[in-house]
C-alpha cells in the first residue's frame, strides 16, 4: 500500500514552514472582517483605506496567496479561508489582551505574587507589621511565605524560589554574595528566671554569666547568638539544645540556663522569665536585612513588600531605642 501524502511536505521544498503572523495583520484583519469594509474598517484604525489594504495583502501572502476576502462593488465579505481564520485571530487578540492586563495589574501590585522567606524571629513582630500593611494596600497579590534559618532561605533565594528573604548576620552565612537592604540592627538580652540575682539590674556584660548553664539552640555557639560570648572570651557551657523559643522559655524559667535573646523575640517573653540587657562592646549583635539574588530584579510586588519591611524596622527600632 502506497504511503498517504503528508500535508504538511511539500515534495519540493520539504517541510513547509508556519508562516510569522504579524498581531498587527491579525488586528487589521478583525476589523475588516466585523465591519464588512476597509474604509470603515480605516476610519475605526485611524488609518488611510490603501494602508488597510496593505495590511490584507501583507497578510494574505504570508498565507501563501490566500483570499481572506471577497472584494465586491460594496465592500468585502469573508472568503472560506477568512472564516476559517476568524476565530484563531479572535484567540491571539484576547489572549495577547489577557497578557497586558495581567502586566498592567503586575505593575500595578494589582495582582501577581510575592514569595518570602524570613527568619523565627522576625516572624515574632517585624514580618507581621510589615505583611499586615503590605496585605492592606495590595490585597490582589498571591502571597507565599516560608521559614527558616538564613543560609537555607539564601538558598532559596539563589534557586529562584523566593523573591525576597528576611535575613540576619547571624549564622555566618555569605550575605556578601547578594543585595542587602538594611532593615535594623538588633541588641541582645539575656533570659533569666524570676529571682535570678541579675533580674532587674541594669546592663550586664555576658562574661558575668561565664560559669552559668546555656540553653541555646545549638550545641556548638559558633554561628548562633552565643558568638556574643565568644566576642566576649569565654566558651559558654551549653546544657540544653533547645530549637524553639517558647521552649527555651520553658527551661530558663524553671531554672535550667539561661538564654539569649535577640530584641525582635522580646516583646513575647513569658511573665515568668526576666530579660535583661547584655552590653556589647563590640557593636550591635546582629543585623537584620532583607536579601534579594544579586543581578535579578524585584518584582513590583516585591519592591512594595521591602517598602512595609522598611516601615515596620524603622517603627521598632525606635521603641528598641
Amino acid at each position: 500500500m502506497a504511503a498517504m501524502p503528508n500535508p504538511h511536505l511539500n515534495p519540493v521544498s520539504g517541510p513547509r514552514e508556519v508562516p510569522d503572523l504579524s498581531t498587527v495583520w491579525l488586528r487589521v484583519f478583525l476589523e475588516v472582517a466585523r465591519h464588512g469594509s476597509f474604509t470603515v474598517a480605516a476610519r475605526t484604525l485611524g488609518w488611510s483605506q490603501s494602508a488597510v489594504s496593505r495590511q490584507i495583502s501583507s497578510l494574505e501572502g504570508a498565507l501563501g496567496g490566500t483570499p481572506l476576502f471577497d472584494r465586491l462593488p460594496r465592500g468585502v465579505r469573508l472568503t472560506e479561508a477568512g472564516r476559517i481564520l476568524v476565530p484563531r485571530a479572535e484567540a491571539v487578540a484576547e489572549s495577547l489582551h489577557g497578557a497586558v492586563r495581567e502586566l498592567a495589574a503586575l505593575r500595578e501590585v494589582a495582582g501577581g505574587r510575592l514569595r518570602f522567606g524570613a527568619f523565627a524571629t522576625a516572624d515574632a513582630g517585624l514580618v507581621p507589621q510589615a505583611l499586615a500593611a503590605f496585605r492592606a494596600r495590595h490585597p490582589r497579590v498571591h502571597v507565599t511565605r516560608e521559614e527558616g534559618f538564613t543560609p537555607a532561605l539564601l538558598d532559596r533565594l539563589t534557586a529562584g524560589h523566593l523573591d525576597l528573604a528576611v535575613v540576619s548576620t547571624t549564622g555566618r552565612a555569605p550575605l556578601e554574595a547578594y543585595e542587602l537592604h538594611h532593615l535594623l540592627d538588633e541588641c541582645l538580652y539575656v533570659a533569666v528566671p524570676v529571682g535570678h540575682p541579675l533580674a532587674g539590674s541594669g546592663p550586664v556584660r555576658l562574661g558575668r554569666l561565664a560559669d552559668a548553664d546555656w540553653v541555646s539552640g545549638s550545641a556548638r555557639p559558633e554561628g548562633t547568638l552565643l558568638d556574643a560570648a565568644l566576642r566576649q572570651g569565654f566558651r559558654p557551657r551549653v546544657a540544653h539544645v533547645v530549637g524553639e523559643w517558647t521552649a527555651k522559655q520553658g527551661y530558663v524559667a524553671a531554672g535550667l540556663g539561661v538564654a539569649l535573646v535577640p530584641a525582635l523575640a522580646a516583646a513575647s517573653v513569658r511573665p515568668d522569665v526576666t530579660l535583661v540587657p547584655v552590653l556589647d562592646e563590640g557593636g550591635p549583635a546582629r543585623a537584620v536585612y532583607a536579601a534579594a539574588a544579586r543581578g535579578r530584579s524585584l518584582t513590583p510586588a516585591a519592591t512594595r513588600f521591602l517598602e512595609a519591611l522598611r516601615e515596620a524596622a524603622a517603627k521598632m527600632s525606635s521603641t528598641m531605642a
